[in-house]
Order: C-alpha cells, then structure tokens, then sequence
C-alpha cells in the first residue's frame, strides 16, 4: 500500500497538517521539524498524490494545448516551446488535436475544461474571437497562437503575417523580378489574408500593379500547390505571360511548386523563383535549398506560455504579442534569366542599387 500522510504523522509523532506543511516547505513549520518529516517520508517512499493536492489547492498543475496535426512539422517546435517553459513553472501539459475541424477544436477545449486543467493554449485556431463569450462561462484562461480565424481575441501570440509576406516579395522584387505569382490557402485562414497583404505592399511600394490571374489558391500542403502551380503557369503558348516567381504560403505549399517545376523542366532558380514561409526542418535540405520566412517556433511557443502564466498570477499582460520572421535567403531564389525580366521600375532600380 503507498505510504499516506496519515502514515507520515503516526510515525513523526505530529499532525498531519504539520506533515502537509513541512512537506510544502511553509515557513510555519521549524527548518529542523520540517527535515525530519521529509527525511522520514523520503525513507518510506512517500509520493504526493496530484489528485489529493489538486482537490486541496482546487489546481491540477496542468495544461491543455490544442494543436491541428501532430503530424504537421510545424507544430512540433511549438509545442517543445511551450512544455519547456510550462515544466520550469511546475506545470505539465496535455496535448490533444482538433484537425482543423471548429466544432472538434470546440469539443476538445470543454473536454480539458471537465478535465479541470488550469489553462489552455489552442494553435492556428478555426474559433478565434468566438471564444470570448465562453471566457466567462468557463473560467479558465485561454491564450491563441497564430490564430487562423477572423477578428479579434482576447490573449493571442502570432507571427507577423503582413511583414513576412513584404519581406519575401520585397526580396524577389530587388532581383529583377516584376510578375510574382502567390499561391495562398483555398481554406479563408487569416494568415493567408494577411500574408497577400504583405504581397501586395511590396509590388505597391515597387510601382508594380497587382493582377488577380497572378494568384492561386492550394490548401497549405504540396498537392494543393502543385495543381495552383500548374493553373498559374499555364500552356506553353502563354510563356511570355508566366510567372518569373513564386511566393507561396508555405513551406509545404513550396515543395508542391518545386515539384510542379521538375516535371516541367523548370529549373530552380534558373527559370522560377520559389520562397516559402516557415522554414521547417527540411527547407534547408532540398536541392535547391529552399528561400523562406523563418517563423520562430518555439519562441511563438514560449511567448505564448508565458501570457498563459501571466493570466494565472492575475496579472494581465498584453493582448497581442506579435514576432516578427526572419526572410532566410538560400538557393532556390535569384535574378530572372535574361529576357525573361520586365523593364525595372524606378523603385526597383533604386532597390537594385541598395542590395
């Protein structure tokens, strides 16, 4: 049978409450009380139950994070974030999917309310502001990250969508390019939104005109891209009219495009500029390596811990804490060969001669 306090106090000649406290290290209880009830219960194997303290300090010392996938990539780094800043606080987490499903996302979040952790942490949630009128009924804070749902939250941590996306087309912009193609997301993500905005502020600031035919929408994985990629280059008649560049989504959305130009007999970067967004762990390892947005992952996952954290003290930190990516230039991006670049604007002239 394990060792109880109740089996603690008989053999320390005291109260259990005593026991309770010198095990807690309360400054109530005399330092040389206190090591000798520890030094027994160290001897007779004593655990604490987490259910018994639970019941007592109405806290489990516990965390429910909902990611979409824990077969998506990106997903690991941010969950590495978080767990690692919640142990260092003494709090253990519980992962759970919701698939990118809102009414799954919805029922995996009661299931840890029943479940009574302490707070909740939802990844590129598809409820996003909805939550708000639960808040109260609930009682447990929730903090988003990378919220994928239109409009307003509370708590939120998220990547700078609208400056990643500037950053990438401002990059291919400054190496001659003047018709850059993005692929976004079919599925109406906010991040998606956000990062065409950015697109369409770097061709803004270059003098160069936005055109819808230069936009296509995958679903954020290679296939979906792939199909994009082929619709947006179209037949070999239309060469003139092609892409010299291409902006996706994402990383996965990337492969898809590289893909697509290997069947082709495109080469990279040769014929077609790529750049991605993410940089997950195999963006480095393509050949050629793949120009991307780095999202600093496991930073999103820590920030986002750590406004959690700061919501169980009662304090009441920022409501949106925005990071900016890092534009990581590698090999799959450089100058359109000769004849296939448009005359430069002034902007990019002047870009050119700055980079």
């Amino acid at each position: 049978m394990p060792v109880s306090i109740k089996d603690i106090a008989r053999l320390a000649g005291v109260s259990h409450s005593t026991v309770s406290r010198a095990l807690r290290n309360s400054p109530l209880i005399p330092e040389r009380t206190a090591r000798r009830i520890q030094q027994i219960a160290c001897e007779h194997g004593y655990s604490a139950s987490a259910v018994a303290r639970s019941l007592v300090t109405r806290k489990t010392q516990t965390i429910g994070v909902v990611v979409t996938s824990i077969a998506d990539p990106f997903n690991g780094e941010v969950v590495q974030g978080i767990e690692e800043t919640a142990n260092q606080s003494g709090y253990s987490v519980i992962l759970a999917t919701s698939q990118a499903d809102p009414d799954r996302e919805l029922a995996v979040v009661r299931s840890f309310q029943e479940r009574r952790v302490d707070g909740i942490l939802v990844a590129s949630s598809r409820v996003g502001s909805l939550y708000m009128p639960l808040l109260g009924e609930m009682k447990i804070p929730i903090v988003l990250l990378n919220n994928q749902s239109p409009g307003t939250f509370a708590h939120t941590v998220t990547i700078d969508n609208v400056d990643g996306g500037y950053q990438a087309t401002k990059h291919l912009i400054q190496l001659g390019h003047n018709r850059i193609a993005y692929i976004g997301d079919r599925l109406g993500l906010e991040s998606d939104a956000e990062r065409l905005k950015g697109y369409k502020k770097a061709l803004s600031q270059a003098g160069l005109p936005f055109s819808e035919e230069l936009v296509a929408r995958g679903d954020g994985k290679p296939a979906g891209a792939k199909a994009a990629a082929a619709r947006l280059m179209g037949a070999p008649a239309a060469r003139d009219r092609q892409p010299t560049a291409i902006f996706c989504y994402n990383d996965m959305s990337a492969l898809g495009v590289m893909e697509h130009a290997e069947a082709e007999g495109l080469r990279i970067p040769h014929d077609l500029s790529i750049v991605g967004f993410d940089d997950l762990f195999f963006a480095s390892q393509l050949r050629p390596p793949l120009t991307t947005v780095r999202q600093p992952k496991k930073e999103i996952g820590r920030r986002a811990m750590q406004q959690l954290l700061a919501l169980l003290r009662g304090e009441m930190p920022e409501n949106t804490t925005v990071i900016k990516g890092d534009l990581i230039v590698r090999g799959s991006t450089g100058r359109p060969r000769r004849g296939r670049a448009e005359k430069l604007t002034p902007q990019q002239r002047e870009a050119r001669s700055r980079h």
